[in-house]
């Protein structure tokens, strides 16, 4: 299905009837790779999945979006739904976006339940070898910043994965989301949260998992043994039980 939120065509995987659920995915990726997960919820509950701006089938936004204007953008898509009473999936970046939701004060729906796994959004304590790199990075940056050509090229070839892949457009969004540490915000996610956390993820390590059951105050923490940073992938068996037992699907 399309749906248009303020001005944007927005891809979504819809499935299933009943009460929403909506599943929210990571950085780099799209609706589609929840696709197995969405056909287990789908059993008891209406399933929407949709592509974040910039991912998939929806189109990059035209300013460089913040944490604040994919928030903004998810309780849109929920308002225009016409859906009153949610529980949220999110996948990593859609986790982040979960946790900034679940602190907005009056939403025009209720969160019932949240499902993060292997959610980003603790901002890591950095060594002294990539301190050392940052402040050589900046000072290449300063170097070369009347050559924005080569000064590209080379943040290209220099960044993480995820940076490598984006569009120069997107490069500049991911600048903005990675660098907010949502950690203060922790304790104001106050509904009933499961976390599912593969215990080999070396994007957003276990001990994140960890800190947000400590935090939040109604979390726990289910780990997928041998699994990384997409464990509802590596074992989506494990990862189905465990979103039936907490879901109540038979």
């Amino acid at each position: 299905m399309n749906i248009n939120i303020n001005g944007i065509d927005v891809n979504c995987l819809h499935f299933g009837e009943g009460d929403a659920v909506v599943m929210l995915h990571g950085w780099g990726a799209n609706a589609q790779l929840f696709e197995n997960a969405a056909q287990v919820i789908a059993q008891k509950y209406a399933v929407y999945a949709p592509d974040f701006p910039g991912f998939g089938g929806t189109a990059e936004p035209k300013d460089v979006w913040t944490m604040d204007d994919y928030t903004d953008f998810t309780i849109a898509f929920i308002a225009a739904l016409g859906l009153k009473k949610v529980i949220l999936l999110g996948h990593s970046f859609g986790g982040r976006v979960i946790i900034k939701l679940a602190n907005r004060k009056n939403l025009p729906f209720e969160i019932d339940k949240i499902i993060l796994t292997d959610a980003a959004g603790i901002k890591p304590e950095k060594s002294e070898a990539q301190l050392k790199k940052e402040k050589v990075s900046r000072l290449g940056g300063k170097l070369l910043k009347p050559f924005p050509g080569v000064l590209e090229k080379v943040q290209s070839m220099t960044g993480s994965a995820d940076y490598r892949a984006a569009s120069p457009h997107m490069r500049k969004i991911l600048v903005n989301v990675v660098n907010e540490d949502l950690t203060d915000l922790l304790p104001g996610v106050k509904p009933s949260t499961l976390l599912i956390w593969g215990d080999l993820d070396t994007a957003t390590p276990l001990s994140d998992g960890q800190k947000m059951e400590q935090m939040m105050p109604d979390a726990g923490l289910a780990v997928m043994h041998g699994c990384t940073h997409f464990a509802f992938l590596e074992n989506p068996v494990l990862f189905a039980n465990i979103l039936r037992s907490f879901l109540n699907i038979q």
